[in-house]
């Protein structure tokens, strides 16, 4: 069974949408099916993967509010060699449509699972505010995959984030979790840089993943030629961090898998 992750800050500019897409590029180069999910009405995602937001037939709209099926609306033909449902200006009015719907919150969920098993990941770009977009990707998703940078007011997000998780646990989703705190944009040199990374490793142990991110021209560059970072340059500090996240994640996916089979 696939796994649905969805990658959510409220805060906007943390690197939400490089790991999307970097991240999803890098599980497709380990030959796992991978689906991105792109729930921003910016659209960078899209446009990140050499998908033209404005020529897309389908979108997420159409996902979400005519109920088309999800194999009707991917595309299957991106630059990371994974599939995605597009977002574009749409995705705004169906933020809007939504409210005007009863389950309104499960719509993703609904939509998504007849097609669970044929993912092994399924990655779902928030946009940088907790609306009814962000809602449905947290109801459909198992975990919340969480990137920040190392400063101040991002630990404040991060209180308001961990706070909305554990309200839609409590009330649709029972299941959902942190699924990692990602350390992006980081800068060594920087001392409140380490020390804010210092305080989420003692609050959130083996929940901080031991990859970091780096700030990198590389990672910067890469949407302007719609193409993933490990594609742009493989060589970059950039590309060896997502690969490298994509390995831990996969590592710790067969640890858990090894102890459920040692507990039964």
């Amino acid at each position: 069974m696939g796994k649905i992750i969805a990658i959510a800050n409220q805060k906007g500019g943390v690197g939400k949408t490089t790991t999307c897409v970097n991240l999803a590029a890098s599980m497709a180069a380990t030959k796992r099916k991978v689906l991105v999910i792109d729930l921003d009405p910016q659209g960078n995602a899209t446009m990140g993967s050499n998908i033209d937001k404005y020529e897309v037939a389908h979108t997420a709209y159409d996902l979400l509010i005519d109920e088309l099926p999800l194999d009707q609306v991917i595309e299957k033909e991106t630059s990371g060699g994974f599939h995605l449902v597009a977002a574009n200006s749409d995705v705004t009015a169906a933020e809007v449509k939504l409210m005007t719907f009863l389950s309104r919150e499960t719509r993703l969920r609904s939509a998504l699972a007849p097609y669970k098993d044929a993912y092994d990941y399924i990655f779902i770009d928030c946009p940088p505010s907790l609306n009814m977009l962000t809602v449905n990707a947290m109801t459909a998703a198992d975990s919340v995959l969480v990137p920040m940078q190392c400063e101040y007011y991002a630990l404040e997000g991060l209180t308001a984030l961990l706070d909305t998780i554990t309200k839609i646990a409590s009330v649709i989703n029972a299941d959902l979790k942190i699924e990692g705190i990602l350390r992006t944009m980081y800068d060594p040199r920087n001392r409140l840089s380490s020390d804010v990374s210092d305080q989420l490793k003692k609050h959130f142990g083996n929940k901080v993943y031991r990859t970091i991110i780096p700030r990198n021209i590389r990672l910067a560059e890469a949407p302007s030629f719609g193409s993933p970072v490990i594609y742009y340059d493989k060589y970059s500090t950039g590309a060896k961090a997502y690969l490298a996240l994509a390995g831990e994640m996969l590592r710790r996916e067969e640890q858990l898998q090894d102890e459920k089979e040692l507990s039964c």
